[in-house]
């Protein structure tokens, strides 16, 4: 005898949360701050942010982020700096990063291969397109997927 199987008959599958990817957001201007921390947990992220790359370092060595979006001129330590110190310990050698600049600043070749920065994103930016950007650098870099969602796994 066959079994009907009814629409959204999910016995035999387990459901689980996706994995919800953690972003650190480190700028020194509060009011960028807000509204990218605001976008991105409005998107499904877990969000850490910090006003400073010291802050942004200690916070990336408690919980690993899956990426980071860092300010380029910060008190303490620079975003490049943050971005060098990341590249540098073992947990965190391999986690991509996004660098908003003020000043249009360009990398260097030799500035790229020595840390994980993969874009620089002038500001003033969209709100919108940085999580884009964010969703396609943790695609491509092998993350965890953006945002929230399920994935069914047969069991």
């Amino acid at each position: 005898m066959k079994r009907r199987v009814r629409k959204n008959d999910v016995r035999g599958v387990n459901i689980t949360p996706a994995p919800v990817p953690t972003v650190l957001i480190a700028d020194d201007d509060a009011a960028i701050r807000r509204v990218v921390v605001h976008k991105f947990q409005t998107s499904g992220f877990t969000v850490l942010e910090a006003p400073d790359g010291e802050t942004a370092l200690q916070a990336a060595r408690q919980r690993t982020p899956d990426l980071v979006v860092t300010d380029l001129q910060m008190p303490f330590m620079s975003g490049l700096d943050l971005c060098l110190a990341l590249r540098a310990e073992g947990p965190t050698a391999s986690t991509p990063a996004i660098l908003l600049t003020a000043r249009g600043h360009i990398l260097s070749d030799e500035q790229m291969s020595r840390t994980n920065i993969r874009l620089v994103l002038p500001k003033p930016f969209s709100a919108r397109e940085l999580i884009e950007h964010a969703r396609a650098v943790l695609a491509s870099s092998g993350g965890r997927a953006a945002g929230p969602g399920t994935r069914l796994n047969a069991a």
